[in-house]
């Protein structure tokens, strides 16, 4: 493992390849194929199957190819999407907080993507809990968290819980909760301040409450519902009224903070589609953001 690790520190960032390759023959070994093309080492191929970064097209199916001895046929697709920053990223490790079988509820932590790209998952919660629940199982993911966010995020494990999780986060129909540590004097807007201001041509929906202000007026603590899970949108509508999240890269002025996204998704609340059942998953109260 600690070879793993040094040679994969030594890729220059600018390695940077993607490739596509026919299989010619049944007997073609994906390994050898694609250390042919690219020149890239087995091992360092080898780790981009198990990271996520090598699929195969059969027919009209293509899905992530982790397997270095898969049997290939004639006519099969190999793509390498090989990133060597990507390749090298350590994941932060999420905390497991209830596994119902189905599904699983976790604590996000800071910097850990909800879902992966053609360039690797290694560094997603789902593929984290397909590695490290037992029993093993399939992940499939029913909705996002920022990925500088922190916070509750569910995984589902099979198709049919995926499905079942999904619509309820479709019609609305289940709780999202978040605490905020933001910028300025919140105490000055109304409470509860419901902002509906569309994002990217679509409908959304905060409502926002205060907390607490710290001493100086220069933070505050809110509470966050969403009715609409939009991209960055608690970030995006609290950066419009004036009060962005501190710690916002993006939307504010993270640099200047020195510190994580002050944004977790503390609580969620839905029908079991397993039990049968209304469930409520929460953090405790000091894991949230705070004025301290």
């Amino acid at each position: 493992m600690n070879f793993l690790v040094d040679e994969l520190s030594m890729v220059m960032p600018e390695d940077h390849i993607e490739e596509h390759v026919t299989v010619e023959a049944p007997e073609e070994n994906p390994v050898d194929l694609l250390q042919r093309v690219t020149g890239l080492s087995r091992q360092r191929i080898k780790v981009a199957m198990t990271q996520g970064a090598v699929w195969l097209t059969r027919g009209r199916n293509t899905q992530r190819l982790r397997r270095a001895k898969r049997a290939l046929r004639a006519g099969d697709e190999i793509h390498l999407y090989y990133d060597a920053k990507i390749q090298a990223e350590v994941p932060a490790e999420p905390t497991l907080i209830a596994d119902v079988g189905g599904y699983s509820i976790w604590r996000k932590p800071y910097g850990l993507r909800s879902q992966g790209s053609k360039w690797g998952d290694h560094c997603t919660v789902t593929r984290w809990s397909e590695r490290h629940l037992q029993p093993e199982r399939p992940a499939y993911v029913v909705h996002r968290l920022d990925r500088a966010a922190n916070g509750l995020i569910l995984v589902a494990h099979s198709k049919s819980i995926a499905a079942a999780l999904s619509a309820l986060f479709r019609d609305r129909e289940v709780e999202k909760r978040y605490r905020a540590l933001v910028a300025g004097d919140f105490s000055k807007q109304p409470d509860p301040l419901r902002v509906d201001d569309p994002i990217d041509g679509k409908d959304a929906a905060s409502e926002i409450s205060l907390q607490q202000v710290s001493a100086d007026r220069g933070r505050s603590l809110v509470d966050v519902r969403i009715e609409t899970g939009r991209k960055h949108q608690i970030r995006r509508h609290l950066a419009g009224l004036g009060h962005p999240v501190i710690g916002d890269r993006l939307y504010g002025s993270g640099e200047g903070d020195g510190v994580d996204l002050q944004l977790t998704a503390y609580l969620l609340a839905f029908h079991c589609p397993v039990a049968d059942e209304r469930v409520q998953y929460r953090l405790s109260p000091d894991l949230l953001p705070s004025l301290s």
